[in-house]
């Protein structure tokens, strides 16, 4: 029989198993792994379930910025596009993209550092302080280095990421380049023939004119990201005030359920001092009545008496 390639037992082929496993919390990934892993094996495919099962669990940091790649593509492509803008930045020495994109990166990755953190609350497992700022480590990493951008972009992190140091300096010379000299030379340097310097001043004119839109367009991102952890901070606020609402109904219905209670068990104790009660003037009826009967008795006996003893007429 032919096999499917790519699928297992459960419908879920090797990527989308990967998929599956970097984006759960980290204590079930083991688990999880190897009943991917074993359902791979049993179908017979032996060489996807090796690679299921090579899989390393992520830490806590790194899970957190998996889930935010995958929950919010969005953003996630405009970070990495800005990114992507800063370093051609300081590529081409461009001071003024340099400093517009890094007072924008500066709030965006605020931003999406709280959104991790949001997610990873949400799915049951709060990040501790540790844990944040190994998120923020890693988000700038992916501004600063095109490789740590590349594995972000996998959603597949299995720890931190670690940025460079610096970003190259705008205003540092290039290595081995030499320092003016303090004396005039007696010979004027060579010039390049005219044309040769109109291409050159035309290659850079069209580079920075590039650069220019590559930043808008950043920018463009930057406040469409902005714009939107501002609409999320709103619809977690009205969230949070439902919340508080509910369980303010919920505390007043349980307040009442304990009144009512109270009350309840009031009439309870009520109707047994009633049943009690009843029973002890049923018990003084009975023997009031059986003392009546007596004294009727006794009645009738002593009048019988008097009758029998009275002197015939």
């Amino acid at each position: 029989m032919q096999r499917r390639r790519g699928r297992d037992s459960t419908g879920h082929d090797v990527e989308a198993a990967l998929d599956e496993l970097y984006t759960m919390p980290p204590p079930g990934f083991v688990a999880r792994r190897e009943e991917l892993a074993a359902a791979a094996k049993a179908a017979g495919r032996v060489e996807e379930a090796r690679l299921i099962h090579a899989a390393r669990r992520p830490t806590l940091a790194a899970w957190a910025a998996n889930l935010l790649l995958r929950s919010r593509p969005q953003e996630s492509g405009r970070f990495l596009e800005l990114g992507q803008a800063l370093r051609g930045a300081y590529q081409s020495l461009d001071s003024d993209g340099i400093r517009k994109l890094s007072d924008q990166s500066r709030g965006v990755v605020a931003a999406l550092s709280r959104q991790a953190a949001q997610l990873a609350r949400q799915a049951g497992h709060p990040l501790s302080d540790t844990a944040q700022q190994d998120v923020d480590t890693t988000l700038r990493a992916v501004l600063a280095d095109q490789d740590a951008a590349g594995q972000w972009a996998t959603g597949r992190l299995v720890g931190a990421l670690t940025p460079p140091s610096t970003f190259p300096s705008p205003t540092a010379p290039a290595a081995g380049a030499r320092k003016p000299s303090r004396t005039r030379s007696t010979s004027p340097p060579p010039t390049s023939p005219p044309s040769a310097r109109a291409r050159a001043k035309d290659e850079l004119a069209e580079r920075r004119r590039r650069r220019q839109e590559e930043i808008a367009q950043a920018e463009e991102a930057a406040k469409a990201a902005e714009q939107r952890l501002r609409d999320q901070h709103a619809a977690q606020a009205d969230a949070d005030a439902g919340l508080r609402q509910a369980r303010d109904r919920r505390d007043e219905a349980h307040r009442q359920v304990l009144a009512a209670e109270r009350q309840l068990e009031q009439v309870r104790q009520e109707l047994q001092r009633a049943e009690r009660e009843q029973r002890e003037a049923e018990d003084r009826r009975r023997a009031a009545a059986d003392a009546l009967a007596q004294a009727e008795q006794t009645a009738r006996v002593t009048a019988q008496k008097v009758t029998r003893l009275r002197p015939v007429q």
